[in-house]
């Protein structure tokens, strides 16, 4: 008799000590979740303050910015910093090196879309201005006037068109890692003097 209710106790431990790992492992699994729910919710709210941009010191207009965008028109545009502009006649952002003629016409121009208007300002100084829809970002116009300019001319990321993709195709691909997430509060990185 003895023996029987040795037994049934050491089964209710038994049975006690199973539902306890039972429920601890549910416990457990439960506080995985939590974390792995909070993690994720709180990288999410990280990438939305944040945004991709092309650091321009760092961007050598290598071309893949119009070919690598999941966009069928690229995101990255070329931007002018006014400030810095020579307003030069023969402009290496706009013409190629070795133009046919000095005149506005589309053999002798950079860009293959059109997208820099020239403009006369006064003799011998012209304006030139970029219709960012004909923009396709391949950065031609970019390594021009930073080849031989004083580089008023680079790329970056237009926000408006930009799906802010969780892993950019374009940073994947750029061979001088130009692209980096910054704030977007400030979401342009500018040229400047300074």
């Amino acid at each position: 008799m003895c023996t029987i209710k040795s037994n049934t106790m050491q089964e209710k431990r038994n049975i006690i000590t199973r539902r306890d790992f039972i429920r601890n492992g549910v416990r457990g699994s439960c506080l995985l979740a939590l974390g792995g729910v909070v993690g994720l919710l709180s990288s999410r709210s990280r990438a939305n303050n944040t945004v991709w941009q092309i650091d321009p010191y760092r961007c050598i207009a290598c071309g893949n910015c119009a070919t690598y965008c999941v966009l069928e028109v690229s995101a990255v545009k070329c931007v002018h910093k006014f400030a810095m502009c020579g307003y030069c006649k023969l402009c290496t952002g706009y013409f190629e090196p070795q133009p046919n003629a000095l005149n506005t016409g589309a053999e002798n121009q950079l860009c293959p879309t059109g997208a820099i208007k020239r403009g006369f300002v006064e003799d011998p100084y012209y304006e030139y201005i970029i219709d960012e829809p004909l923009c396709i970002g391949c950065g031609k116009c970019v390594k021009g006037c930073n080849a031989f300019g004083n580089g008023s001319l680079f790329l970056q990321v237009r926000h408006d068109r930009c799906l802010n993709c969780n892993n950019c195709a374009i940073a994947t691909a750029c061979p001088s890692q130009a692209f980096r997430r910054v704030s977007a509060d400030q979401p342009y990185l500018l040229k400047g003097k300074d």
